[in-house]
C-alpha cells in the first residue's frame, strides 16, 4: 500500500496534466482555425460553435458547459462516478481555455489549410483527453446509452448525430460550403484523434491452427524471438483436440511470420486482426524491450 500510493498520485497527476494539454490544443485549434473561418466540430462542441455564431463566439465556452450539463448527469447515473469527475474537469477546463483565447488574432490560412491543420490540432487535443479519461462531448454519452438499450454501436449514434448536426449548420446559414468543410474538419479531427488514443505502434494479433503446433512454436521463438501462447481448443467438425497459437507481433514481424507458418506447415490456417492497445506488465515491458534491442542488432548485422 506504501508503494502503489505514490504511484496513484502520480497516475492522477499524470492524467489531469494529459487533460489539461488536450483541452489546450483543442481550444487553440477553435479559436485560431475553426471560428474564423465558420468551421465546427461535431457533437456538443458543434452545437456550441452553432449557437456561438448565433449570439457571439465568446460565448461558446458557456454553451459548452450547459449543453453538456444533462450528460454529466447522465454519466453520474449510468456510467461510473470516477469518469465523471475527469469529464467535468475537461469541460470545464476546455471552456477556460477558450475564454482565455478568445482575443487571440486567427491564423491567416486559406480554407484547406485551416481544415487540416485546425482538425489536426483538434483531433490532437481531443485524444490526449480522452486517452487520459476525460471527455468534452456529451454525445458520446448518449451513444453508449443508446447502444446498451438498443443495440446500435456507438459509432452509428455519433455519426448520425453528427450528420444531423452538419445538415442544420449548412441549412440555418444556407451555405452547404461551410458544412461540408465542417465535415472535412471533423474527418480529420477523427483521424488524429485515433492515432493519438491507439498510438503510432502497429500491433497485430494472430491466431495460427497448425498441425505440429509445439514445432512450429519453437520455431517462431527461435527465429523471430517472440513469445506465444497456447489456447485449447478444440475443431467443430473433427471434434478433436488442438492447441492454438496465439502471438501479439508488430507490423514488421508479420510477414515474415506468416512465410515460417506456411514454409513449416502449408495447410495451417492463419487468423490476423489490428490491434488498437497493449498493456504490458513490467516483467513483460523489459522482455519486449530485450527483443526489441535483438531485432536491431540481428537487423544491423
Amino acid at each position: 500500500m506504501a508503494h502503489s500510493s505514490p504511484k496513484r498520485l502520480s497516475h492522477y497527476i499524470m492524467s489531469y496534466f494529459g487533460m489539461t494539454v488536450g483541452a489546450f490544443f483543442a481550444a487553440l485549434a477553435l479559436r485560431i482555425f475553426l471560428v474564423p473561418n465558420d468551421l465546427i466540430d461535431g457533437g456538443v462542441i458543434g452545437i456550441s460553435m452553432i449557437l456561438g455564431r448565433l449570439y457571439g463566439s465568446e460565448y461558446i465556452s458557456l454553451f459548452l458547459i450547459i449543453i453538456n450539463i444533462p450528460f454529466i448527469f447522465l454519466a453520474w447515473r449510468f456510467i461510473r462516478r470516477s469518469f465523471v469527475l475527469h469529464m467535468f474537469y475537461a469541460i470545464v477546463c476546455f471552456a477556460i481555455f477558450l475564454k482565455v483565447l478568445d482575443q487571440l488574432p486567427p491564423f491567416d490560412s486559406d480554407p484547406l489549410e485551416a481544415i487540416v491543420i485546425g482538425g489536426a490540432m483538434l483531433g490532437a487535443g481531443a485524444g490526449f483527453i480522452i486517452r487520459h479519461g476525460g471527455c468534452t462531448d456529451g454525445t458520446e454519452i448518449m451513444a453508449i446509452l443508446i447502444n446498451r438499450r438498443k443495440g446500435f454501436t456507438v459509432g452509428q449514434v455519433i455519426f448520425f448525430i453528427n450528420i444531423f448536426i452538419f445538415s442544420a449548420y449548412g441549412w440555418a446559414f444556407s451555405d452547404w460550403h461551410i458544412a461540408l468543410r465542417s465535415l472535412m474538419t471533423y474527418l480529420v479531427a477523427f483521424k488524429i484523434m485515433d492515432l493519438v488514443i491507439a498510438g503510432l505502434e502497429e500491433l497485430k494479433s494472430v491466431l495460427i491452427m497448425c498441425a505440429k503446433p509445439d514445432k512450429l512454436s519453437k520455431i517462431i521463438t527461435h527465429e523471430l524471438g517472440l513469445g506465444l501462447t497456447f489456447i485449447k481448443g478444440k475443431g467443430g467438425y473433427s471434434g478433436e483436440d488442438r492447441d492454438i497459437l496465439f502471438i501479439i507481433v508488430e507490423r514488421l514481424d508479420l510477414a515474415e511470420l506468416k512465410e515460417i507458418v506456411l514454409r513449416e506447415d502449408p495447410t495451417a490456417f492463419i487468423a490476423i486482426e489490428n490491434l488498437h492497445e497493449v498493456a504490458y506488465g513490467r516483467t513483460a515491458k523489459i522482455a519486449m524491450k530485450r527483443k526489441a534491442r535483438k531485432s536491431f542488432a540481428k537487423g544491423f548485422l
